[in-house]
């Protein structure tokens, strides 16, 4: 029955609730062992920001990522560690889902 329940639910309403539900671990109200997250080994975020048709000035600030950061992944000087890159794959798969989230969290 909960797999047909997350079925129904479009894939931004289950990626908030999935970021709501790292924010619950993080407070300790959430025990992490009883989720299971894949996170890609590596993340091409130029590809990515180019195909939304972002500068990097507005990548950066739509997805709140410091923009000496941003432009030393794609300039290949740094990679993104595990929660940038599971960012940047939520942003791939859902960017306007991402970007209501984050405004809910700075709210």
């Amino acid at each position: 029955m909960k797999k047909k329940k997350m079925a129904e639910k479009s894939l931004g309403a289950r990626m908030i609730e999935g970021m709501e539900q790292a924010v619950a671990i993080v407070r300790g109200e959430a025990d992490p062992s009883t989720y299971r997250v894949h996170i890609p080994a590596a993340i091409d975020t130029r590809a990515i920001r180019e195909k939304l048709d972002l500068t990097q000035k507005q990548f950066s600030e739509q997805y709140h990522i410091p923009l000496a950061t941003l432009r030393d992944w794609e300039q290949g000087r740094r990679a993104p560690d595990a929660p940038a890159r599971a960012l940047i794959a939520a942003i791939r798969e859902e960017p306007d889902a991402v970007r209501r989230a984050l405004a809910r969290s700075a709210a």
